[in-house]
């Protein structure tokens, strides 16, 4: 008998919600199976009161959410890889089921091309699943599982051979689409990603837009993404789609200005390596059902 995938965990916190943090540590104490090692990596901020067993880091300054979570990658050896499987938990959230690091094991175990798995995450109050959070065109049923072609960047599984293979998270985006720029290199690399409804994270429901820099990162980021990733004749075509539909959703004057304003630096701006994805992986992504101009 093989023995059994050993979990991680990266936590990154700005030392503003010490509560939460403790009760999301708590509900990863409380996991079935063998214990989950867990690193706390405060971004810019000390991190105090946590549990006996619990590594910290404390970062000088706020390195963004994919910088923050790279550091807490490296803590567990180069691309992570002192561990099998690495959860990617926000410090707001809540491992409400003590069968979910189980669930884990149990599926990359299964699947030997299992690189993600992206949680169901679940309003505390209601049990309610956003649209938003299931990482599909087709969201209606959010307790249907499925192969995926992204993933939820504060509740989700990595296999550790992915961020060895492909690399971690990219420092430049701050936050937002952090996650799909590393989904579109796994994939690209061969590895799956699924949706697990039956894998919950507790998270109050919030409106992205609730961050000062939101539009802004958005659009920059959105553009770096294809600088980065895509074929150069579906560059334009991608950003097209995203224009359009931007201005159907009928935003604000003053997101649409820092939208804008965003776009343009998308283009002027350094944005790292650029590596395009293969033919072939376009066409993965489409009968996955999300073709990579959407």
């Amino acid at each position: 008998m093989s023995k059994p995938l050993k979990l991680g965990a990266v936590i990154i916190t700005m030392g503003n919600r010490p509560d939460d943090l403790r009760a999301l540590l708590d509900s990863v104490a409380r996991q079935d199976g063998d214990p989950v090692e867990v690193v706390v990596v405060g971004n810019g901020a000390p991190v105090t009161d946590v549990p006996a067993g619990v590594r910290t880091i404390d970062l000088p300054e706020n390195l963004g959410i994919p910088g923050g979570r790279n550091v807490g990658i490296e803590a567990f050896g180069p691309g992570g890889t002192d561990v099998d499987v690495l959860l990617f938990l926000d410090d707001d959230g809540l491992l409400p089921n003590t069968d979910t690091a189980e669930l884990v094991r149990q599926a990359f175990t299964a699947d030997p091309k299992l690189g993600i798995v992206s949680f169901r995450i679940a309003d505390p109050e209601t049990g309610l699943t956003q649209r938003r959070h299931v990482p599909r065109l087709r969201a209606s049923d959010p307790m249907r599982s499925s192969r995926v072609t992204t993933f939820l960047g504060g509740a989700n599984a990595v296999r550790t051979k992915v961020t060895a293979e492909v690399g971690g998270l990219p420092d430049e985006f701050f936050y937002a689409h952090e996650e799909t720029d590393l989904a579109w290199r796994a994939l690209d690399a061969g590895w799956m990603i699924d949706y697990r409804s039956d894998m919950v994270l507790f998270h109050p429901t919030t409106p992205p837009s609730r961050h000062a820099t939101y539009h802004f990162n958005v659009a920059r980021n959105r553009v770096w993404l294809a600088r980065r990733n895509l074929p150069a004749p579906l560059i334009p075509l991608y950003l097209g789609v995203w224009l359009l539909l931007t201005l159907v959703r009928r935003p604000s004057g003053a997101a649409l200005k820092a939208w804008f304003g965003g776009f343009k630096e998308g283009w002027t701006t350094p944005c790292g390596p650029r590596r395009p994805m293969k033919w072939r992986t376009v066409w993965r992504l489409t009968r996955l059902g999300r073709p990579p101009v959407i």
